[in-house]
């Protein structure tokens, strides 16, 4: 330690005096985030670019599952088919995958009827763990079930982690399962009761397309229909519909999401139109037990709104197109994300129901979309504790993650200045697409981390994560 305490020898006149030291810099930029104990959103957003740089496919599992002795699944016997039939779009494919609120399993189902629920952990750890030795087919899921319809929604019970939600295009039930019965059976099924509007039903649009739990009441569960109405059931009191939020007669339903604050009702429809209904409606509870009409509060037409957007209506010729997904930021409640049919994503204010952000894919995608993506629907996910969206492309096998922070500063903002990216310090992150093996019909984030589960067209599952390359960079 003396060696550090001696002082320097005087200097002579004969040399030239060395130059001053140049100005101490940080080398860490957030260390006023660790004084300060929490992570300022501009911080996470200036530091997103090392995370999307991050991710990778790290692994891929194919669904080829025994059902009895030497019997394969629906799912698997369809890829084959389609596999013979090369003139013919695939028949199966993961049509929506979710993780339970603690990350702990994740379901996912399949156009051909296949519903599977993973452990997480085990999936995770044959990639990354100490043998990397990936799991058998007979080991690597908690559960298989394969059905006699199609499935095209699944939602965990946020009240009951046990129990999820399904839906089917060539039925107009919900069917819920219990993961703690190994049955193939559901344990409960919900039914549309008689309608107040029968003219609307008809056998050709009485599928239900997507599900919601309202997160405070585990016994509330709202589904979207192809007939222009969304039902409500309280399971406490029947398994017939308690409610229904009705839309014009033209209008079919792809989509339903809740508020955060389970308030209002979002629904988006075939023909580009977001609906939106106050469950309050300035009256009492009794709505919920009668078929008592609740006020729809707007509705929005996505393409009305981008026709708004002075940059983007001198460049495209913007067309309305069916909205095949919403879905709110959970890191800002009144950013929702839409994704389109022609592959276009964006953000919703729905405060004040503007388009702030709009993510157009490259020209090529237009030559080079084939008849799953325009058949097949895309369900995108939000990254946990971050406002980048993940989204299958229409034309590469890949997925994108896009910046939609709530501010000028994010590269999909309807408002950015590209011109001032190169006179930032900190530039923010840009959009980037991660190539992977297959193409991407669905996806969802892990709600503690940063890894991804991606279903694909050919019905497999594929892990995208950091490398750890990355990682290293982080950590320094």
């Amino acid at each position: 330690m003396d060696k550090f305490l001696v002082a320097p020898p005087p200097h002579s006149g004969e040399d030239p005096a060395p130059p001053p030291p140049p100005p101490r810099r940080h080398r860490w930029r957030r260390i006023a985030v660790e004084l300060d104990g929490r992570i300022d959103a501009r911080f996470r957003h200036r530091e997103s670019r090392l995370l999307l740089d991050s991710f990778a496919e790290v692994g891929a599992f194919d669904h080829k599952y025994y059902m009895h002795g030497e019997e394969r699944c629906r799912t698997y016997v369809d890829r084959m088919i389609s596999a013979s039939t090369m003139n013919l779009p695939p028949r199966e494919g993961v049509s929506a995958i979710e993780f339970d609120k603690k990350g702990i399993y994740f379901a996912s189902v399949t156009f051909s009827g296949c519903l599977t629920v993973h452990d997480f952990e085990t999936l995770y750890c044959s990639i990354y763990g100490r043998s990397c030795s990936m799991p058998d087919d007979s080991s690597n899921y908690v559960l298989h079930i394969s059905n006699k319809i199609s499935l095209n929604a699944i939602q965990w019970n946020p009240g009951n982690q046990d129990e999820i939600a399904c839906t089917s295009t060539q039925s107009d039930k919900v069917f819920l399962f219990d993961i703690g019965y190994v049955s193939s059976a559901p344990t409960e099924i919900l039914q549309k009761g008689k309608s107040k509007f029968p003219a609307l039903y008809s056998e050709s649009r009485k599928s239900l397309t997507d599900i919601a739990f309202n997160s405070d009441d585990k016994s509330r569960i709202f589904a979207s229909g192809l007939d222009g109405a969304v039902y409500m059931w309280d399971r406490r009191s029947s398994k017939t519909h308690c409610l229904e939020l009705m839309a014009p007669q033209e209008s079919q339903f792809n989509t339903v999401k809740l508020s955060v604050d389970n308030r209002t009702v979002f629904a988006a429809t075939k023909n580009g139109t977001i609906h939106v209904w106050d469950l309050r409606g300035g009256r009492a509870s009794a709505a919920f037990q009668s078929h008592n009409e609740v006020q729809q509060l707007s509705s929005v037409k996505v393409s009305t709104l981008l026709g708004k957007i002075a940059s983007l209506k001198e460049q495209s010729n913007i067309v309305s197109s069916p909205i095949l997904s919403i879905d709110f930021n959970p890191s800002c409640s009144y950013q929702l994300a839409f994704h389109l049919d022609d592959g276009w994503s964006g953000v919703l204010n729905v405060n004040n129901l503007s388009v702030t952000h709009l993510h157009c894919p490259p020209p090529a995608w237009l030559e080079s979309m084939d008849l799953v993506s325009q058949k097949q629907l895309r369900k995108p996910t939000w990254l946990p504790t971050s406002s980048i969206y993940a989204v299958g492309s229409s034309s590469y096998d890949g997925i994108y993650l896009l910046d939609f922070h709530p501010d000028t500063s994010s590269a999909c903002h309807v408002d950015y200045k590209e011109e001032k990216r190169g006179l930032e310090e900190n530039q923010p992150a840009e959009n980037k697409l991660v190539p992977l093996s297959q193409r991407v019909l669905s996806c969802a984030a892990h709600p503690l981390s940063h890894t991804i589960i991606a279903g694909t067209q050919f019905s497999s599952l594929l892990m995208l994560s950091q490398k750890h390359k990355a990682i290293r960079n982080l950590e320094s």
